[in-house]
C-alpha cells in the first residue's frame, strides 16, 4: 500500500468514523495519525503474539511498519538516490527490516516487536517535525488577516470599491471611520486617530492630520479621511512584514544544519560497518556465513539510534509538559532545548513590560478642589468621547457619584467641553485649557512637567475661570517586570535591551522603571529586526518577547521568540516559539531553566546511551552476546534513557 493511499484512507475514513469530533481533520494530521495507528497496532500485534496467535500478529506488525514506516523510507530513499547520501531514515528502515528478517528466520518474532518500536519513534518525531514546518503557513495566513481585500477608490468623482492589488500609485481613497487603512498613504484632508499599536508598537493612538503618513493594517479611529496612494500596495508596511516572517522561518538555523549532518554520518558509518561485518568475517576471521549474517544482523539491532533518539526525545516532552502546568507553552522540543542556551534577551515594551492598556496613575487636585472633584468633572464630559484616554478617565471614575454631561463638543486633538450641572467643563491639553481658564497656575504647569518627563500624558481639567486639577495617563509597567530582569540577570543572561516603536522620553522612562539599561526606541518592524540580527553576532543565541504584529519579524528571527499569550496578537503568538499563557514574564526565567536541565539531561542520557550502544558492539564483535542480549541491552538502554527523561516532568 502507498503512503499516498494510506494517508488518504486516514484522511477519508476516519472523520467519516467520528465526524462530530473530527470535522476540523486536514491532510496536516495524518503524520500524526499515522504514529497513532502504528502505536495501536503495533499494541495489538504485541498482544497476539503474547497470546500465541501467531498468524494474526503476523498480519497487524506489517502493517505497523507500513503505516508508520512508509514516510520515513520514502525520504531516506529520496536523499540517497537525489542527494548521494545517507540518513538516519534508511539506517532505521534498515535496521528495523532486518529485526524482523532476523525473527522470521530465527522464529523469535520478539525482533519484529523491537523494529516495530523504532519505526514508531521515528512516526512520532516526524509528526512533530511536520507541525513545525507547517508554523510559517499559519503564520502568514495569521497576518494576512490584518489587511483588508478592497479599498473604496475615488475616480471620476465617484467612489468604488476594487481590490488592493488594482490600487494605483497616485489613486486617492476614503476610509471611513472604524474601518483598517487598506494601504499605505497620504492623508490629503481629514483627521483622526489611529490605532497602529500592532504595527509601530506606540502603546496610545496616534493623531493623524493632512500631509502625515498611515500605515496598513492600522485601525482608523472617529475621523474620516481620504488618503493618496504613494507607493505600490504590495509595499506596504504590513506586507513587508508578511515578507520579513516568511523570510527568517526560512532561514535553517547552524544547529539544525550540523545535527543532519551528524545523522547522515552516522548513518553511512553504520550501514557500511553492517555491510562489511556482514561480508568480510568469514575471510578474514573464519567464521561461517550462518554466524556472520546472525551477527552482521545483530550489529544493525544494536546500532540502531532508538537508544539515542530516546535520549532526546522523552526529556524535550517532559520538559514541554512541565512548562505546561506552569503556563509556558512550548511549541517544539528544539526550542526547549535552544531556551537553555540564551546569552541575550530583547523585551517588547508596550504589551510586554508594560500591559499595554493607559490607565489613570495620578490625580492632582488644584486649591479647594479634591481628587474626586477632578476625576468626577473630567468623567462627566469624557463619558461622550470614545478616545483611550477619555474610556481610562471613565474607567477611574466608575465608583464615584457623577453624572453625564450634556452640550458636548469635542475640538480633536486639543479636548472637550461639556455642561455638568450648569458648570462648563473643560478637559484637554494645556493651551485648550488655558484658552477658556486664562493662565494655568505655575505650581500645576511645574507638575506637569514633571509628569511629562516621566513619559506619561498629562490631561488638564478646569471649570471656566479657573483649573481644578491634573490627571496623568500611563501605560502601566508590569508588577514583576523589574524582577523578572534582575532574575534573568542572576541566571547569566548576558544582555537584556528594550524594544519599542514608542518615542525615547517614554521608552527610557519605562526601562529605568524595570532596569534595563540598553534601549532602541521608535522603531519600525524592520529596525526591530536588524537590532535582533545584530545581537545575534555578538551573543549566537538570542531571546525575543513580543505581543504584537510589529514584533513578528524579529520573533521569527530570534533563535527563541517568546509572545504574551493574553496580551498577544494572533501572529504574535503563531510565529513564537514559546507563549507566555498568562503573561506572566517572570515564567521566562522557569522557561530557560527548565532549558538548561533539558539540556544537561539530553547530555547524560547520550553519553549513557552511546556506552551501551559501544559495549554491544564490542561484545557482538567478540561473539560475546547473542542477539536476544543483544536486544535486551538495546531495549534497556533506551527504557534507562526514557525513564532518565522523566525526571524533568518534576518541577
Amino acid at each position: 500500500m502507498s503512503r499516498f493511499r494510506v494517508r488518504a484512507f486516514l484522511v477519508n475514513a476516519i472523520p467519516m468514523l467520528y465526524p462530530q469530533r473530527l470535522n476540523q481533520f486536514t491532510k496536516e494530521h495524518a503524520d500524526a495519525v499515522a504514529a497513532l495507528v502504528c502505536g495501536f497496532l503495533l499494541f495489538l500485534g504485541w498482544f497476539a503474539l503474547h497470546l500465541g496467535w501467531l498468524g494474526l500478529a503476523l498480519l497487524l506488525l506489517p502493517a505497523a511498519y507500513v503505516i508508520g514506516g512508509y514516510e520515513s523510507a520514502r525520504e531516506g530513499l529520496t536523499t540517497l538516490f537525489k542527494e548521494k547520501e545517507l540518513d538516519v531514515d534508511l539506517l532505521m528502515i534498515v535496521a528495523a527490516v532486518g529485526a524482523a528478517s532476523l525473527g522470521l528466520w530465527k522464529q523469535e518474532y520478539h525482533l519484529i516487536i523491537d523494529g516495530a518500536i523504532l519505526i514508531l519513534i521515528f512516526a512520532i518525531s516526524g509528526a512533530l517535525e511536520g507541525y513545525a514546518m507547517r508554523r510559517t503557513e499559519r503564520s502568514i495566513r495569521s497576518l494576512m488577516k490584518l489587511t483588508a481585500d478592497t479599498a473604496r477608490v475615488l475616480r471620476q468623482g465617484r467612489e468604488q470599491e476594487i481590490p488592493i492589488s488594482q490600487l494605483q500609485v497616485g489613486d486617492e481613497i476614503v476610509v471611513k471611520p472604524g474601518e483598517i487603512i487598506p494601504t499605505d498613504g497620504l492623508i490629503v484632508s481629514g483627521y483622526s486617530t489611529l490605532n497602529q499599536a500592532a504595527i509601530t508598537g506606540e502603546s496610545l493612538p496616534v493623531e493623524k492630520t493632512v500631509g502625515e503618513e498611515v500605515f496598513a493594517g492600522s485601525i482608523n479611529g472617529y475621523g474620516a479621511l481620504k488618503l493618496k496612494v504613494h507607493k505600490p500596495a504590495e509595499s506596504s508596511l504590513i506586507q513587508r512584514v508578511i515578507r520579513l516572517v516568511e523570510q527568517a522561518q526560512t532561514e535553517a538555523p547552524p544547529s539544525q544544519e550540523f545535527i543532519e549532518r551528524f545523522e547522515r554520518r552516522y548513518a553511512l558509518v553504520i550501514v557500511i560497518a553492517g555491510i562489511m561485518l556482514a561480508i568480510l568475517p568469514p575471510f578474514v576471521l573464519g567464521w561461517d556465513w550462518e554466524t556472520t549474517i546472525y551477527r552482521a544482523l545483530t550489529f544493525l539491532v544494536v546500532a540502531s539510534p532508538c537508544a539515542l533518539m530516546a535520549a532526546i526525545m522523552p526529556t524535550l516532552l517532559s520538559g514541554i509538559a512541565n512548562g505546561a502546568r506552569q503556563g509556558i507553552l512550548f511549541k517544539n522540543g528544539a526550542q526547549l532545548e535552544m531556551v537553555g542556551k540564551v546569552r541575550a534577551i530583547a523585551f517588547d515594551k508596550t504589551g510586554t513590560l508594560t500591559t499595554g492598556q493607559v490607565q489613570v496613575c495620578q490625580v492632582i487636585a488644584a486649591d479647594d478642589f479634591s481628587e474626586a472633584n477632578v476625576l468626577k468633572s473630567a468623567a462627566s464630559v469624557e463619558s461622550s468621547s470614545e478616545h483611550p484616554i477619555g474610556k481610562a478617565i471613565v474607567q477611574a471614575a466608575g465608583d464615584l457619584d457623577w453624572v453625564h454631561a450634556v452640550e458636548v463638543q469635542a475640538v480633536p486633538g486639543l479636548g472637550i467641553v461639556g455642561m455638568e450641572q450648569e458648570k462648563k467643563i473643560i478637559v484637554g491639553n494645556a493651551n485648550f485649557v488655558q484658552g477658556y481658564v486664562g493662565n494655568l497656575p505655575d505650581k500645576l504647569r511645574e507638575t506637569a512637567e514633571c509628569l511629562e518627563k516621566e513619559g506619561k500624558t498629562v490631561v488638564w481639567v478646569g471649570q471656566i475661570e479657573q483649573v481644578i486639577g491634573l490627571i496623568a495617563i500611563a501605560d502601566q509597567v508590569r508588577d514583576q517586570a523589574a524582577a523578572t530582569i534582575t532574575r534573568l540577570r542572576k541566571l547569566g543572561v548576558a544582555e537584556i535591551v528594550m524594544l519599542t516603536g514608542d518615542n525615547r522620553r517614554t521608552a527610557h522612562t519605562v526601562a529605568q522603571a524595570v532596569g534595563i539599561e540598553r534601549v532602541y526606541a521608535e522603531l519600525l518592524p524592520e529596525d526591530k529586526l536588524d537590532v535582533i540580527r545584530s545581537l545575534q553576532k555578538q551573543y549566537q543565541t538570542v531571546a525575543m518577547v513580543g505581543d504584537g504584529i510589529n514584533d513578528a519579524p524579529a520573533l521569527a528571527q530570534a533563535n527563541v521568540g517568546i509572545a504574551m499569550g493574553v496580551a498577544g496578537s494572533d501572529v504574535a503568538l503563531e510565529t513564537a516559539d514559546i507563549v507566555l499563557m498568562a503573561d506572566k514574564l517572570e515564567k521566562i526565567a522557569v522557561a530557560i531553566h527548565l532549558g538548561r536541565r533539558s539540556q544537561n539531561i539530553v547530555q547524560q542520557n547520550i553519553t549513557v546511551a552511546l556506552s551501551f550502544i559501544v559495549l554491544l558492539l564490542i561484545g557482538n564483535f567478540l561473539g560475546n552476546i547473542n542477539l536476544p542480549i543483544g536486544v535486551i541491552g538495546h531495549e534497556g538502554s533506551t527504557v534507562l534513557v526514557t525513564l532518565s527523561g522523566l525526571r524533568l516532568l518534576k518541577k
